[in-house]
Protein backbone atom coordinates (compact mmCIF):
# COMPACT_ATOMS: atom_id res chain seq x y z
CA UNK A 1 0.00 0.00 0.00
CA UNK A 2 1.13 3.57 -0.68
CA UNK A 3 1.60 5.23 2.69
CA UNK A 4 2.39 8.82 3.46
CA UNK A 5 5.40 9.40 5.68
CA UNK A 6 3.90 10.01 9.13
CA UNK A 7 6.77 12.46 9.87
CA UNK A 8 6.03 14.61 6.81
CA UNK A 9 5.41 18.26 7.73
CA UNK A 10 2.40 18.73 5.43
CA UNK A 11 -0.71 16.79 6.41
CA UNK A 12 1.12 14.20 8.53
CA UNK A 13 -0.66 10.90 9.06
CA UNK A 14 -0.81 9.86 12.73
CA UNK A 15 1.27 6.76 13.49
CA UNK A 16 -1.89 4.89 14.52
CA UNK A 17 -3.42 5.46 11.07
CA UNK A 18 -0.23 4.39 9.33
CA UNK A 19 -0.17 1.22 11.39
CA UNK A 20 -3.84 0.55 10.60
CA UNK A 21 -3.09 0.85 6.89
CA UNK A 22 -0.14 -1.50 7.15
CA UNK A 23 -2.04 -4.04 9.27
CA UNK A 24 -4.86 -4.15 6.72
CA UNK A 25 -2.47 -4.63 3.78
CA UNK A 26 -3.65 -8.17 3.17
CA UNK A 27 -6.91 -6.77 1.79
CA UNK A 28 -4.84 -5.18 -0.98
CA UNK A 29 -2.81 -8.33 -1.64
CA UNK A 30 -5.94 -10.47 -1.78
CA UNK A 31 -7.62 -7.98 -4.10
CA UNK A 32 -4.58 -8.21 -6.38
CA UNK A 33 -4.90 -12.00 -6.26
CA UNK A 34 -8.60 -11.84 -7.21
CA UNK A 35 -7.88 -9.53 -10.14
CA UNK A 36 -5.08 -11.83 -11.32
CA UNK A 37 -7.12 -15.00 -10.91
CA UNK A 38 -10.06 -13.49 -12.85
CA UNK A 39 -7.78 -12.27 -15.65
CA UNK A 40 -8.96 -8.66 -15.40
CA UNK A 41 -5.74 -7.30 -16.93
CA UNK A 42 -6.15 -9.53 -19.98
CA UNK A 43 -9.69 -8.23 -20.48
CA UNK A 44 -8.44 -4.63 -20.38
CA UNK A 45 -5.40 -5.05 -22.64
CA UNK A 46 -7.04 -3.37 -25.65
CA UNK A 47 -9.30 -0.75 -24.08
CA UNK A 48 -11.12 0.35 -20.95
CA UNK A 49 -14.24 -1.53 -19.93
CA UNK A 50 -17.20 -0.92 -17.66
CA UNK A 51 -17.46 -3.02 -14.52
CA UNK A 52 -20.66 -4.63 -15.82
CA UNK A 53 -18.76 -5.95 -18.85
CA UNK A 54 -15.88 -7.19 -16.68
CA UNK A 55 -18.33 -8.91 -14.34
CA UNK A 56 -20.15 -10.58 -17.23
CA UNK A 57 -16.84 -11.86 -18.66
CA UNK A 58 -15.70 -13.24 -15.31
CA UNK A 59 -19.01 -14.49 -13.92
CA UNK A 60 -18.76 -12.21 -10.89
CA UNK A 61 -20.96 -9.70 -9.07
CA UNK A 62 -20.52 -6.30 -10.74
CA UNK A 63 -20.75 -4.08 -7.67
CA UNK A 64 -18.43 -6.29 -5.61
CA UNK A 65 -15.92 -6.40 -8.44
CA UNK A 66 -16.12 -2.62 -8.72
CA UNK A 67 -15.26 -2.23 -5.07
CA UNK A 68 -12.01 -4.19 -5.28
CA UNK A 69 -11.01 -2.44 -8.53
CA UNK A 70 -11.67 0.92 -6.88
CA UNK A 71 -9.37 -0.12 -4.03
CA UNK A 72 -6.67 -1.30 -6.43
CA UNK A 73 -6.94 1.91 -8.46
CA UNK A 74 -6.23 3.86 -5.27
CA UNK A 75 -2.79 2.24 -5.08
CA UNK A 76 -1.99 2.56 -8.79
CA UNK A 77 -3.23 -0.85 -9.96
CA UNK A 78 -5.80 -0.07 -12.69
CA UNK A 79 -7.31 3.40 -13.10
CA UNK A 80 -10.96 4.47 -13.06
CA UNK A 81 -11.29 6.69 -16.12
CA UNK A 82 -15.05 7.20 -16.02
CA UNK A 83 -17.61 6.13 -13.42
CA UNK A 84 -17.17 2.33 -13.02
CA UNK A 85 -14.89 2.11 -16.08
CA UNK A 86 -11.30 0.90 -15.70
CA UNK A 87 -8.13 0.75 -17.77
CA UNK A 88 -4.66 -0.71 -17.34
CA UNK A 89 -1.81 1.07 -15.58
CA UNK A 90 1.86 -0.01 -15.73
CA UNK A 91 1.40 -1.93 -12.48
CA UNK A 92 -1.81 -3.60 -13.64
CA UNK A 93 -0.17 -4.56 -16.94
CA UNK A 94 2.16 -6.90 -15.01
CA UNK A 95 -0.90 -9.09 -14.35
CA UNK A 96 -1.44 -9.85 -18.04
CA UNK A 97 -0.80 -13.47 -18.87
CA UNK A 98 0.74 -13.15 -22.33
CA UNK A 99 3.60 -10.70 -21.80
CA UNK A 100 7.27 -11.67 -21.27
CA UNK A 101 7.53 -10.08 -17.82
CA UNK A 102 4.16 -11.24 -16.48
CA UNK A 103 3.83 -11.98 -12.77
CA UNK A 104 0.24 -13.20 -12.98
CA UNK A 105 1.00 -16.79 -11.95
CA UNK A 106 3.34 -15.62 -9.19
CA UNK A 107 0.55 -13.42 -7.81
CA UNK A 108 -1.97 -16.26 -7.97
CA UNK A 109 0.44 -18.61 -6.19
CA UNK A 110 0.93 -16.14 -3.33
CA UNK A 111 -2.82 -15.63 -3.03
CA UNK A 112 -3.77 -19.30 -2.66
CA UNK A 113 -1.94 -21.92 -0.57
CA UNK A 114 0.81 -19.48 0.44
CA UNK A 115 -1.80 -17.05 1.75
CA UNK A 116 -3.60 -19.75 3.71
CA UNK A 117 -0.33 -20.94 5.22
CA UNK A 118 0.66 -17.39 6.15
CA UNK A 119 -2.57 -17.17 8.13
CA UNK A 120 -0.97 -19.84 10.31
CA UNK A 121 2.24 -17.84 10.80
CA UNK A 122 1.81 -17.87 14.58
CA UNK A 123 2.42 -21.64 14.54
CA UNK A 124 5.85 -21.08 12.99
CA UNK A 125 6.71 -18.35 15.45
CA UNK A 126 5.74 -20.41 18.50
CA UNK A 127 7.21 -23.73 17.39
CA UNK A 128 9.82 -22.98 14.72
CA UNK A 129 7.97 -25.45 12.49
CA UNK A 130 6.65 -24.99 8.97
CA UNK A 131 3.18 -23.42 8.92
CA UNK A 132 2.38 -24.97 5.53
CA UNK A 133 2.97 -28.48 6.84
CA UNK A 134 0.83 -27.77 9.88
CA UNK A 135 -2.00 -26.34 7.75
CA UNK A 136 -2.06 -29.01 5.04
CA UNK A 137 -0.61 -32.06 6.80
CA UNK A 138 2.11 -32.53 4.16
CA UNK A 139 4.98 -30.44 2.85
CA UNK A 140 4.57 -28.15 -0.12
CA UNK A 141 6.26 -30.46 -2.62
CA UNK A 142 4.09 -33.41 -1.63
CA UNK A 143 1.08 -31.11 -1.90
CA UNK A 144 2.05 -30.05 -5.41
CA UNK A 145 2.48 -33.67 -6.48
CA UNK A 146 -1.09 -34.36 -5.35
CA UNK A 147 -2.60 -31.17 -6.82
CA UNK A 148 -1.66 -30.79 -10.51
CA UNK A 149 -3.45 -27.45 -11.01
CA UNK A 150 -1.52 -25.91 -8.11
CA UNK A 151 1.68 -27.47 -9.42
CA UNK A 152 1.09 -25.85 -12.81
CA UNK A 153 0.65 -22.43 -11.22
CA UNK A 154 3.75 -22.99 -9.07
CA UNK A 155 5.86 -23.93 -12.13
CA UNK A 156 4.61 -20.90 -14.04
CA UNK A 157 5.30 -18.66 -11.04
CA UNK A 158 8.88 -19.93 -10.72
CA UNK A 159 9.41 -19.41 -14.45
CA UNK A 160 8.12 -15.84 -14.22
CA UNK A 161 10.39 -15.15 -11.26
CA UNK A 162 13.35 -16.57 -13.18
CA UNK A 163 12.75 -14.41 -16.25
CA UNK A 164 13.36 -11.23 -14.26
CA UNK A 165 16.19 -12.68 -12.21
CA UNK A 166 18.05 -14.28 -15.12
CA UNK A 167 18.36 -11.05 -17.09
CA UNK A 168 19.51 -9.32 -13.90
CA UNK A 169 22.21 -11.96 -13.32
CA UNK A 170 23.49 -11.59 -16.88
CA UNK A 171 23.73 -7.83 -16.43
CA UNK A 172 25.65 -8.10 -13.16
CA UNK A 173 28.17 -10.91 -13.65
CA UNK A 174 30.85 -11.63 -16.26
CA UNK A 175 30.76 -15.31 -17.26
CA UNK A 176 33.25 -14.97 -20.14
CA UNK A 177 36.19 -16.67 -18.39
CA UNK A 178 34.26 -19.90 -17.71
CA UNK A 179 34.80 -22.79 -20.10
CA UNK A 180 32.34 -25.28 -18.63
CA UNK A 181 29.51 -24.23 -16.34
CA UNK A 182 27.59 -26.74 -14.23
CA UNK A 183 24.10 -25.67 -13.15
CA UNK A 184 23.14 -27.54 -9.96
CA UNK A 185 19.39 -27.95 -9.55
CA UNK A 186 18.83 -25.72 -12.55
CA UNK A 187 15.18 -26.56 -13.17
CA UNK A 188 14.19 -26.15 -16.80
CA UNK A 189 17.60 -24.78 -17.74
CA UNK A 190 16.43 -21.24 -18.54
CA UNK A 191 19.33 -19.49 -16.77
CA UNK A 192 21.96 -21.84 -18.19
CA UNK A 193 20.49 -21.38 -21.66
CA UNK A 194 20.56 -17.59 -21.32
CA UNK A 195 24.20 -17.65 -20.22
CA UNK A 196 25.23 -20.00 -23.03
CA UNK A 197 23.54 -17.74 -25.57
CA UNK A 198 25.85 -14.91 -24.54
CA UNK A 199 28.96 -17.12 -24.35
CA UNK A 200 29.32 -19.07 -27.63
CA UNK A 201 32.54 -20.83 -26.54
CA UNK A 202 31.11 -22.10 -23.25
CA UNK A 203 29.66 -25.56 -22.65
CA UNK A 204 27.17 -26.39 -19.93
CA UNK A 205 25.92 -29.20 -17.72
CA UNK A 206 22.40 -29.14 -16.34
CA UNK A 207 22.10 -31.32 -13.24
CA UNK A 208 18.55 -31.99 -12.03
CA UNK A 209 16.24 -34.70 -10.79
CA UNK A 210 15.41 -37.17 -13.59
CA UNK A 211 11.69 -36.31 -13.61
CA UNK A 212 12.49 -32.59 -13.89
CA UNK A 213 15.34 -32.57 -16.35
CA UNK A 214 13.22 -33.66 -19.32
CA UNK A 215 11.41 -30.31 -19.14
CA UNK A 216 14.66 -28.60 -20.08
CA UNK A 217 15.03 -30.15 -23.53
CA UNK A 218 12.62 -27.78 -25.26
CA UNK A 219 14.06 -24.73 -23.47
CA UNK A 220 17.61 -25.58 -24.51
CA UNK A 221 16.61 -26.40 -28.08
CA UNK A 222 14.64 -23.18 -28.50
CA UNK A 223 17.62 -21.24 -27.18
CA UNK A 224 19.88 -22.97 -29.72
CA UNK A 225 22.28 -24.32 -27.08
CA UNK A 226 21.21 -27.96 -26.72
CA UNK A 227 24.30 -29.23 -28.56
CA UNK A 228 26.53 -27.51 -26.01
CA UNK A 229 24.59 -28.74 -22.99
CA UNK A 230 24.83 -32.10 -21.24
CA UNK A 231 21.79 -33.22 -19.26
CA UNK A 232 22.64 -35.21 -16.14
CA UNK A 233 19.97 -36.68 -13.88
CA UNK A 234 20.54 -37.03 -10.16
CA UNK A 235 20.17 -35.46 -6.73
CA UNK A 236 22.58 -32.89 -5.29
CA UNK A 237 21.82 -34.44 -1.90
CA UNK A 238 23.77 -37.48 -3.05
CA UNK A 239 26.34 -36.45 -5.65
CA UNK A 240 27.56 -33.62 -7.90
CA UNK A 241 28.92 -34.20 -11.44
CA UNK A 242 32.62 -33.50 -11.82
CA UNK A 243 34.45 -31.64 -14.56
CA UNK A 244 33.14 -28.08 -14.43
CA UNK A 245 35.19 -24.92 -14.23
CA UNK A 246 32.40 -23.22 -12.29
CA UNK A 247 29.35 -24.46 -10.39
CA UNK A 248 26.17 -22.44 -10.17
CA UNK A 249 23.42 -22.88 -7.54
CA UNK A 250 20.45 -20.54 -7.92
CA UNK A 251 17.74 -20.62 -5.24
CA UNK A 252 19.13 -23.85 -3.80
CA UNK A 253 20.70 -22.70 -0.54
CA UNK A 254 17.60 -20.87 0.68
CA UNK A 255 15.61 -24.13 0.70
CA UNK A 256 17.85 -25.81 3.27
CA UNK A 257 19.20 -25.38 6.79
CA UNK A 258 22.86 -24.56 7.39
CA UNK A 259 23.91 -28.19 7.87
CA UNK A 260 22.42 -29.28 4.55
CA UNK A 261 23.84 -26.26 2.72
CA UNK A 262 27.31 -27.10 3.99
CA UNK A 263 26.87 -30.72 2.83
CA UNK A 264 25.76 -29.59 -0.64
CA UNK A 265 28.68 -27.17 -0.92
CA UNK A 266 31.15 -29.85 0.25
CA UNK A 267 29.93 -32.19 -2.50
CA UNK A 268 30.40 -29.34 -4.96
CA UNK A 269 33.89 -28.73 -3.55
CA UNK A 270 34.79 -32.38 -4.15
CA UNK A 271 33.53 -32.26 -7.73
CA UNK A 272 35.39 -29.16 -8.92
CA UNK A 273 39.07 -28.65 -9.84
CA UNK A 274 41.42 -26.80 -7.49
CA UNK A 275 40.86 -23.48 -9.25
CA UNK A 276 37.09 -24.00 -9.47
CA UNK A 277 34.62 -21.22 -8.93
CA UNK A 278 31.38 -21.32 -6.94
CA UNK A 279 28.43 -19.08 -7.84
CA UNK A 280 25.54 -19.03 -5.37
CA UNK A 281 22.58 -16.87 -6.38
CA UNK A 282 20.32 -15.80 -3.53
CA UNK A 283 19.04 -12.69 -1.78
CA UNK A 284 21.64 -11.33 0.64
CA UNK A 285 19.93 -9.60 3.54
CA UNK A 286 21.67 -6.32 4.36
CA UNK A 287 22.22 -5.11 7.93
CA UNK A 288 20.08 -2.38 9.42
CA UNK A 289 16.44 -1.42 9.15
CA UNK A 290 16.15 -0.55 5.47
CA UNK A 291 13.39 -2.27 3.47
CA UNK A 292 14.60 -5.23 1.40
CA UNK A 293 12.44 -7.70 -0.48
CA UNK A 294 14.60 -10.58 0.77
CA UNK A 295 13.36 -9.92 4.31
CA UNK A 296 9.82 -10.60 3.09
CA UNK A 297 10.97 -13.69 1.18
CA UNK A 298 12.57 -14.94 4.40
CA UNK A 299 9.12 -15.02 6.02
CA UNK A 300 7.75 -16.85 2.98
CA UNK A 301 10.46 -19.47 3.53
CA UNK A 302 9.62 -19.63 7.24
CA UNK A 303 6.00 -20.37 6.39
CA UNK A 304 6.29 -22.77 3.44
CA UNK A 305 9.71 -24.43 3.76
CA UNK A 306 10.54 -26.85 6.60
CA UNK A 307 14.14 -25.64 6.84
CA UNK A 308 14.55 -22.79 4.36
CA UNK A 309 15.69 -19.22 5.04
CA UNK A 310 17.38 -16.21 3.46
CA UNK A 311 20.80 -15.23 4.81
CA UNK A 312 23.22 -12.37 5.39
CA UNK A 313 26.68 -11.86 3.90
CA UNK A 314 28.26 -12.89 7.21
CA UNK A 315 26.34 -16.16 7.22
CA UNK A 316 27.37 -16.95 3.64
CA UNK A 317 31.00 -16.24 4.53
CA UNK A 318 30.68 -18.75 7.37
CA UNK A 319 29.00 -21.43 5.23
CA UNK A 320 31.54 -21.02 2.43
CA UNK A 321 34.46 -21.34 4.86
CA UNK A 322 33.05 -24.46 6.50
CA UNK A 323 32.61 -26.08 3.06
CA UNK A 324 36.14 -25.25 1.86
CA UNK A 325 35.51 -22.03 -0.07
CA UNK A 326 36.52 -18.41 0.27
CA UNK A 327 33.81 -15.87 -0.47
CA UNK A 328 35.56 -13.47 -2.85
CA UNK A 329 32.85 -11.00 -3.84
CA UNK A 330 29.12 -10.39 -3.86
CA UNK A 331 27.68 -8.96 -7.06
CA UNK A 332 24.33 -7.23 -6.51
CA UNK A 333 21.90 -7.41 -9.41
CA UNK A 334 18.92 -5.23 -10.41
CA UNK A 335 16.66 -7.93 -8.93
CA UNK A 336 16.36 -9.19 -5.36
CA UNK A 337 19.18 -11.74 -5.74
CA UNK A 338 22.95 -11.34 -5.77
CA UNK A 339 25.69 -13.48 -7.28
CA UNK A 340 27.80 -14.71 -4.36
CA UNK A 341 31.19 -15.74 -5.76
CA UNK A 342 33.59 -18.10 -4.06
CA UNK A 343 36.81 -19.91 -4.91
CA UNK A 344 37.89 -23.36 -3.84
CA UNK A 345 40.38 -23.63 -1.02
CA UNK A 346 42.10 -26.83 0.03
CA UNK A 347 40.35 -29.59 1.97
CA UNK A 348 37.33 -28.25 3.88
Amino acid sequence: MHLQDPTAKSNPIPPQMTMMQMASGYFVSQSIYVAAKLGIADLLKDSQLHCDALAAATDTHSDSLYRILRLLASVGIFAETEPRCFELTPLAACLQSDIPDSIRAFTIMLGEEHYQACGNLMHSIKTGECAFNNSYGINIFEYLQQNPSSAQIFDQAMTQLSVAENSAVLAAYDFSSIGKLVDIGGGNGALLAAILQTQPSMSGVLFELPDVINRAKDVLEKAGVSKRTQLVGGSFLETIPAGGDAYMLKHIAHNWDDEQVISILKRTHQAMPQDGRLLVMEPVIPPGNEPFFGKLLDIVMLVVSPSGRERTEAKYQELFKLAGFKLTKIFPTPSDISVIEGVKLSTP
